[in-house]
């Protein structure tokens, strides 16, 4: 998973010259991969997701995908790609494979491939039931079945989750994965549920306000998580407690509570059994996790 699918240079736009949409944004999708492109609304992901689609037209930088200029190549490469962005575009009053069949004489694919999508996403059993008639879940199932009629090597997903109840977010996820593990797909995904991201992603892209303040693996993000984790100690005497505690594990005091790095449960541990040792009353001590919300806000409040 070292060579990137999408690798962008220096995407700088901006709508009417209305200030930057995008400032410099460089993406490094990974071969292989489940990229979490991760921002609040209005953040650039869409603007982003169009100029890799040429769905809007390149003003500054450079955009390669599958190791060719896109804008040399724009034909070649998007025939390996299948796209979902924004709201999906269905015939309301035709059933799964009535739609799919549609796309099918414009993707020029074989007439199997249409059972083949319909298993993949689990709309085979939909029958004559209309498009209209199917829940916002089963649609944006049926809008990524259209998007893969052309089997595509790259997926790229804009916010699929947006609106679903919490099975349809399931079900949305594990497709996902699925994709990625079954089908050797690797999917470029945006959204701004943080925790979502996390259940599936392998690598992670933050933007906020049009720049990129982070990108890397799904791991090494977590580090940046667990780093932040404290232990939180209330104790029959603090101070007491802060000398002993000091040296070893660089405890402070807090706003009436003793505050240390957190690691593991084990050290949890030996902390109470120290305090305890001498002779002092420990009244709570549970550590204080980060989550990934929490860490989006520590990334962004320096931009």
């Amino acid at each position: 998973m070292n060579q990137p699918v999408i690798q962008t240079s220096n995407l700088n736009f901006s709508f009417n010259g209305s200030g930057k949409t995008l400032d410099g944004v460089s993406l490094s999708v990974p071969q292989g991969s489940i990229y979490g492109f991760l921002g609040p609304n209005g953040a650039g992901k869409t603007t982003t997701l169009r100029l890799l689609l040429g769905l809007l037209r390149l003003q500054e930088g450079s955009i390669e995908v599958f190791g060719k200029n896109f804008l040399q190549h724009r034909i070649d490469i998007l025939k390996r790609i299948g796209s979902l962005i924004e709201q999906p575009s269905l015939y309301a009053h035709l059933t799964a494979r009535e739609n799919l069949e549609i796309y099918r004489l414009i993707y020029k694919c074989h007439k199997q491939r249409i059972n083949e999508v319909l298993h993949i996403v689990g709309l085979e059993n939909t029958g004559k039931k209309k498009a209209k008639q199917f829940s916002l879940g089963m649609k944006q199932r049926l809008s990524i079945a259209i998007a893969l009629l052309n089997e595509p090597e790259l997926l790229i997903l804009d916010e699929p989750t947006n609106g679903l109840d919490p099975n349809g977010i399931i079900e949305a996820r594990e497709l996902i994965k699925k994709l990625n593990k079954e089908h050797n797909t690797t999917v470029l995904v945006s959204s701004h549920i943080l925790n979502e991201m996390e259940r599936m992603a392998t690598h992670v892209g933050i933007i906020h306000k049009g720049k990129m303040l982070f990108q890397g693996t799904l791991n090494e993000l977590q580090q940046m998580k667990s780093g932040k984790a404290s232990l939180e100690i209330e104790t029959s005497d603090n101070l007491k407690s802060v000398q002993l505690l000091q040296q070893k594990f660089g405890a402070q005091q807090q706003d009436g509570k003793i505050i240390l790095p957190f690691r593991d449960k084990a050290q949890s541990a030996v902390v109470n059994k120290l305090l305890v040792e001498n002779d002092i009353d420990v009244y709570a001590l549970h550590p204080q996790r980060n989550d990934l919300e929490q860490l989006f806000v520590d990334i962004t409040s320096y931009s």
